[in-house]
């Protein structure tokens, strides 16, 4: 029973690796039927990771855009199902970062609602002096910052909008992590 089960995960691996091989060389028709058929698992993976049926399915999306996007990277020597799965899994996982993000900053501002007038006017010239220091930022540096701290792009999607490779996106918001730090914390050399 568990070898023939063994067997059909075998037989579908191979046929999911051959799917793809043929959409990269132009079948239309195999990607649609792989697409279809790997559907499930898509959806089994990131409702494992996401309790919220929505988000599920929204990261099932990003997941076929981020298979369609890299589609020519895969290489038909190897098995497609733990690849596909991994780009599944890092989907999901994005999505349950950037939620527990979107929910850290919505709790700070039901916070905020219990400040006074003098909490508020702390917060105006810290946002301020914030945006003050973040002005003073290489144009590389608030681009890099922009991009993956306020919009919350993914370091990919970044390096696509900004043309900058991974590499510098990441170099350069460090830099401007620190250098905001250093301006904000009056560490400034």
């Amino acid at each position: 029973m568990l070898a023939s089960g063994q067997a059909a995960r075998d037989a579908r691996d191979l046929r999911w690796s051959a799917l793809m091989g043929a959409a990269q060389e132009g079948d239309g028709a195999a990607y649609a039927t792989l697409l279809a058929e790997c559907l499930p698992l898509l959806r089994a993976i990131c409702r494992a990771r996401l309790r919220d049926a929505t988000e599920a399915e929204d990261a099932v999306q990003d997941t076929l855009l981020t298979l369609h996007r890299v589609r020519h990277t895969y290489d038909p020597a190897r098995p497609f199902r733990p690849w596909v799965a991994a780009i599944a899994e890092r989907r999901a996982l994005d999505r349950a970062r950037r939620r527990g993000r979107q929910v850290a900053r919505e709790t700070l501002l039901d916070d905020a609602a219990e400040l006074g007038a003098e909490g508020e006017a702390e917060e105006r010239l810290a946002a301020r002096q914030l945006r003050e220091a973040v002005g003073g930022l290489p144009q590389a540096q608030r681009t890099a910052l922009q991009l993956t701290k306020i919009e919350q792009l993914s370091l990919q999607e970044a390096s696509a909008r900004s043309g900058m490779s991974i590499g510098a996106l990441k170099v350069a918001t460090h830099r401007a992590l620190h250098s905001l730090r250093r301006r904000l914390t009056g560490d400034a050399p």
